[in-house]
C-alpha cells in the first residue's frame, strides 16, 4: 500500500487501532484518546519513512553527479558524520541525546526524521511530561459542541489573553462554581482563575 493510501486510511480507523499503529511506525507507546493528535503523529513518522526510502532509493537511480546534489538537500551535516550512516543502536543513542527521551523505534527514517526536527526547535525535547501523579485518578469528559461554537469560544480566550482551552474551561468552571456558591468546589479551579 502507498504512503498516500496508509494516511489516507487513518481516518477510517478505530482508536485502538491507531494506538497500535502510532506504536508501530513511532516506537512508542500511547493511551491518548486523541485521534486528531494520534492521525498528525502517525502521518508524519510515514512520511518521514517514505523520504527516508526515497533518498536511500535515489543514489541507485541518479548519476554521480545528481547523487552528490540529493545527499547535500537531504542529509545536512551534523557533528558525528550522516545520521543515514549510523548503526541502530548508535542512531537510537544520538535520539536519546538530542530528543532527551529513549525510544523503542526500530524505524530509521522516522527517528532521523525526528532527531532533525529536535535540532530545529520544531518539536519539545526532553521526558514528556505525564499527566498522571502518584495517587491521583483522572477523568476525561467529553464536550462535543458545533464547530462554530467553538471557532467563537477560541476567539474569545485567545483575544482575552488566555494560555489554552484548558484553562479557559478550568477557569470558567471555578466562575461559575462560584456564582452558584459551591465554594469548596470554585476553590479546586482557584489556579485557573487566577490568570
Amino acid at each position: 500500500m502507498s504512503t498516500k493510501k496508509e494516511i489516507a486510511n487513518l481516518t477510517k480507523m478505530k482508536l485502538n487501532d491507531l494506538q497500535t499503529k502510532f506504536a508501530e511506525v513511532t516506537g512508542e507507546t500511547t493511551r491518548s484518546p486523541n485521534k486528531a493528535f494520534l492521525i498528525r503523529r502517525i502521518t508524519e513518522a510515514l512520511q518521514a519513512a517514505d523520504a527516508g526510502e526515497q533518498v536511500a532509493q535515489a543514489p541507485e537511480t541518479a548519476t554521480p553527479g545528481a547523487q552528490t546534489e540529493v545527499t547535500a538537500q537531504t542529509e545536512p551535516a551534523s557533528t558525528d558524520g550522516k545520521l543515514t550512516r549510523l548503526e541502530m543502536p548508535e542512531l537510537q543513542a544520538r535520539y536519546l541525546e538530542v530528543v532527551g527521551r529513549p525510544t523503542g523505534s526500530t524505524n530509521k527514517a522516522y527517528m532521523i526524521w525526528k532527531i532533525r526536527e529536535a535540532q530545529k526547535g520544531h518539536i519539545p525535547v526532553g521526558p514528556r511530561k505525564n499527566a498522571h501523579r502518584e495517587g491521583v485518578t483522572f477523568k476525561v469528559l467529553p464536550l462535543r459542541m458545533e464547530s462554530a461554537v467553538v471557532d467563537k469560544l477560541d476567539e474569545a480566550w485567545r483575544s482575552r489573553g488566555i494560555k489554552n482551552r484548558m484553562k479557559f474551561f478550568r477557569g470558567a468552571l471555578g466562575h461559575y462554581l462560584k456564582q452558584l456558591g459551591a465554594d469548596d468546589a470554585a476553590a479546586l479551579f482557584a489556579d485557573a482563575t487566577a490568570a
